[in-house]
């Protein structure tokens, strides 16, 4: 009788130290992808400030009228960092096109300080959301994984979206395997 008493017991604590490990994995992945989507949404603040000051210069160099205009809406609506990200990306290769047609911008210096500036800004991001898909294939994974899926389901826990279909892809290839 001790003995079954003993064996429930450890099979008890297992459960529960289960639960407690699974439980903060969650957490910490989502603590990670929090910090990850604030980092994000500052590079993509100073990506569309950085545009901004580009837009003056080479419309008067170029005397385009409607460059960049897709910025003025992304102040005025509320895009969440995805959608923004897929807005400035597209006004970054146009600015770039621009820049490849129209050589004599780069004899600004500050247009070639802010491009600079842009470089540099664009590799954060593109660190930031290489930290945030890892961190997001670590998440979803416990999310469709036996038996943290249980923990998952009992936290309400979902899936999150990632920034590029590649990690996407990926994620889907090893998880049917």
């Amino acid at each position: 009788m001790i003995e079954i008493i003993l064996g429930i017991i450890v099979i008890v604590s297992l459960l529960l130290i289960l639960i407690v490990v699974f439980n903060n994995k969650f957490k910490f992945a989502l603590i990670k992808i929090d910090k990850a989507e604030e980092d994000i949404e500052l590079y993509l603040d100073k990506k569309r400030e950085l545009l901004d000051k580009v837009r003056p210069i080479v419309k008067e160099e170029v005397k385009v009228e409607n460059f960049l205009e897709e910025l003025n809406d992304s102040k005025e609506q509320s895009y969440n960092n995805f959608q923004l990200h897929d807005l400035l990306k597209n006004s970054y290769n146009e600015l770039f096109k621009t820049l490849d047609d129209n050589e004599k911008l780069l004899k600004s210096e500050t247009l070639v300080k802010i491009l600079e500036d842009l470089n540099d800004n664009e590799e954060n991001i593109i660190g930031a959301i290489k930290y945030y898909n890892d961190t997001v294939v670590e998440l979803n994974r416990l999310v469709v994984s036996f038996p943290s899926s249980t923990i998952a389901f009992f936290s309400r826990c979902k899936e999150k979206e990632f920034y590029n279909n590649e990690k996407r892809e990926i994620f889907e290839i090893l998880n049917n395997k």
